[in-house]
């Protein structure tokens, strides 16, 4: 079985490496900005054509959006309109392309009503304060023998932090093969490349393949089991905020950027610094998020999780804090790759399914219950069990109760009660329709 994987490795560069980095990433931005001013223009001359009443077919030719031609439309301009292009590798003008390509995408496809989730506007230019980051697609993209050096096209040989031994042993093998390499740099200033590869994964089994195990996640437990297990939530935000209020306060004190004025020395190492505090929480957050999902994955054969609304949960101010902190959604996504590796089966419970409120032991539904109520009492049987564990039973049951093709690993299923109505009849969202013309600027 091939599998796409990403190998993420911290560099260790030099000063005329990092010279290098800066503007293989300028390279991206200035190619990513000039095509997109191209294709703005395009879009506002046919506005303006239409608007004087020209017959469609007799308006400027739309500037095709794909990669290739964006690509190929760059190559004829760039002797104009970057001179210096030869100082960067060819693939740092294409990455740039390809991401204006998506971006052009991404709101053809909102503004058609075809793509999920909130409204994605029209591309804006990318700043210098952006996020700096680099892809190659071909050339010299490997790892080194020595397993502690990395060669990108152009820049050359680079020294990692970490031992690339995962990877080229893989790659030694010929189980493995890099299909693209992103060169990055985080806030705190430390620079990254990120393989992806792909990789043959030898076919696994899970350790109970029968076994179904229902997860309800939350705050106060990261997650409870439907075989009683309580994982504890390590709550690692909230553990270093004594320390990030402090890093705060000294910034504060510092002299920060003003208009016409940059930062002082001080001003930026203190600010470093937190962003160091913040890495170092989100990679142990990571880190337990991965011991969790794995485990899970290795152990059951069949795995129910809730289809939470991470993004409407946010918006409640007193718990916000908490749930960004638990990573909801990121063990969902992780538990759906995980599964397939393993040769499990991942089940959605619907959004609308009231785990919480069913009891577990003879199927009666509450009409309210609070969040501050941790224990579920029921009315008709008198059962009384934990609120959490009672979810997670629940989970199971759902499962057990949905048709599920165990023979297909690696399929995410999900289990839908019967539609809720949210509003009066008529009330609801219409759905998307195709925009009258998704070749203009809004």
């Amino acid at each position: 079985m091939k599998v796409v994987k990403a190998y993420r490795f911290a560099l260790d560069p030099r000063p005329d490496q990092v010279t290098a980095f800066l503007s293989h990433c300028g390279g991206r931005r200035f190619a990513y900005n000039h095509m997109l001013g191209l294709v703005k223009a395009n879009l506002d001359q046919r506005r303006a054509e239409r608007s004087y009443g020209i017959a469609e077919a007799a308006l400027t030719p739309v500037l095709d959006w794909s990669a290739y031609r964006l690509r190929k439309a760059w190559n004829t301009r760039k002797e104009q309109v970057a001179p210096w292009w030869a100082a960067n590798s060819k693939e740092a003008y294409a990455s740039g392309c390809a991401d204006l390509a998506a971006a052009l995408e991404n709101w053809r496809a909102s503004k058609l009503g075809s793509r999920k989730g909130k409204p994605v506007g029209f591309p804006r230019p990318k700043l210098r304060r952006s996020r700096l980051s680099c892809s190659f697609t071909t050339g010299a993209i490997r790892a080194e023998a020595d397993r502690r050096h990395i060669t990108l096209p152009r820049i050359g040989t680079i020294r990692t932090f970490e031992n690339t031994a995962k990877l080229h042993r893989h790659l030694l093998r010929g189980t493995g093969r890099i299909l693209s390499a992103t060169l990055a740099m985080e806030r705190s200033g430390r620079w990254f490349v990120s393989f992806t590869c792909e990789i043959e994964h030898r076919e696994r089994t899970p350790e109970q393949p029968e076994a179904v195990v229902g997860i309800d996640l939350g705050v106060k437990h990261l997650a409870v089991l439907s075989t009683g297990e309580f994982v504890p939530n390590p709550r690692r935000l909230e553990a270093a905020q004594q320390r990030l209020r402090r890093a705060n306060r000294v910034l504060a004190r510092r002299e920060g950027p003003a208009p016409g004025k940059a930062p002082s020395h001080r001003w930026q190492k203190a600010r470093q610094r937190i962003s160091r505090l913040h890495r170092k929480v989100a990679a142990q957050r990571g880190d337990a998020v991965h011991k969790l999902t794995g485990r899970l994955a290795r152990s059951y054969g069949t795995i129910v999780v809730e289809d939470l609304h991470v993004a409407g949960m946010l918006r409640n101010r007193p718990l916000a804090r908490r749930i960004a902190d638990a990573s909801l959604g990121e063990i969902r996504r992780r538990l759906e790759y995980k599964t397939a590796w393993n040769g499990g089966v991942l089940v959605t419970a619907d959004r609308w399914s009231p785990t919480s409120k069913t009891c577990s032991s003879c199927g009666a539904v509450k009409t309210k219950l609070r969040l501050s109520e941790r224990t579920f009492a029921c009315e008709q049987c008198g059962a009384v069990i934990d609120r959490d564990l009672n979810a997670a039973l629940n989970l199971r049951n759902l499962a057990q109760k949905t048709a599920v093709d165990l023979e297909s690993p690696g399929h995410v299923k999900t289990a839908r009660r019967k539609p809720r109505k949210t509003g009066p009849a008529g009330s609801g969202i219409a759905a998307g329709r195709p925009a009258a013309d998704a070749g203009q600027s809004s």
